[in-house]
């Protein structure tokens, strides 16, 4: 979807309302309090059995804009096709609304794309850590300083999965390999720091079995990154993702708060999942419209 394509096929409110229609009800609209038959009036939906009157926006991300639809669709569309991200301050200057709005209305996408369902990664896995924001303290970049910690575990020729950690930790680690890798995985490949082997044993019983068979190391403490005999072993392709968020930080959010780290994570790795569909703009409506609503309240309380 370019957005000449969407500026001729989405060019009112009411060819927007009828994708969401489609994207919300694939069948026929249903009463969203009792689930009964509805009749149309305009834009209004109205309820047979219950009398309940409704848009296709009610109860969604949607809900209590008062922004047309169709910018709407212009934000989803940049915010999916910017590889490395849009700040709401370019937002703002594209569509020409106010700051707030801008950057409440990318924060509702967002929450929509956290809703995503996680498949578990199986095949070869990579999982590892960065460190985002804060201040570099006495030449540390990494462990030890005050910046965010970002987990990252990635499916060779699969999957990512992001998560804004509170500590490396072995249980923290633990519990996000259980969520989200498959008992069949084949190997997880990390580097050597301490946390891992003991987060895997913490994982193993339930899912894996005898994890020293499937775990391999590179050892990036004495500066390797490819493993000389084995160069299937290294951590680089989840290093890559690190370096497309990084990125995104640096050059499109250039600052990100620890509170609202997560939704941009849930943004970055729903379109790097994303990255090859032809889909990703239909997708990512299908979301905002099934996810529960956020309030301008909640995101800032």
């Amino acid at each position: 979807m370019t957005l000449v394509d969407l500026m001729s096929r989405f060019s009112d409110d009411a060819c927007c309302r009828e994708l969401l229609e489609r994207l919300r009800w694939p069948t026929a609209p249903k009463c969203i309090r009792c689930g009964g038959i509805v009749a149309r009036r305009n834009e209004i939906l109205i309820c047979y059995p219950c009398h309940y009157e409704f848009r296709v926006t009610t109860g969604t991300i949607f809900g209590d804009t008062h922004l047309p639809l169709e910018k709407w669709f212009i934000a989803v569309l940049l915010l999916v096709e910017a590889r490395k991200g849009m700040s709401a301050m370019q937002l703002k200057r594209t569509l020409g609304v106010g700051y707030k709005t801008a950057w409440y209305l990318f924060h509702r996408i967002r929450a929509a794309m956290a809703t995503a369902e996680r498949l578990p990664l199986t095949g070869t896995i990579e999982l590892d850590e960065t460190y985002v924001g804060g201040v570099e303290r006495g030449g540390k970049r990494g462990r030890g300083t005050d910046k965010e910690i970002v987990v990252g575990i990635r499916q060779r020729q699969g999957e990512l999965r992001f998560f804004h950690a509170a500590d490396v930790k072995s249980g923290t680690l633990a519990k996000y390999v259980q969520e989200n890798v498959s008992g069949s995985v084949e190997v997880i490949v990390t580097d050597d720091s301490s946390s891992y082997p003991r987060a895997l044993d913490d994982a193993a019983p339930p899912l894996f079995g005898n994890m020293r068979s499937k775990h391999k190391t590179i050892k990036h403490s004495a500066g390797v990154y490819v493993d000389p005999i084995d160069p299937s072993i290294h951590t680089n392709t989840v290093e890559s993702a690190f370096s497309l968020l990084k990125r995104g930080i640096v050059g499109s959010w250039h600052k990100v708060s620890a509170k609202h780290l997560s939704r941009y994570l849930a943004e970055m790795e729903f379109r790097f999942n994303r990255r090859k569909r032809s889909d990703l703009f239909i997708e990512t409506l299908r979301h905002m419209v099934t996810a529960d609503p956020l309030s301008f309240a909640e995101l800032i309380k």
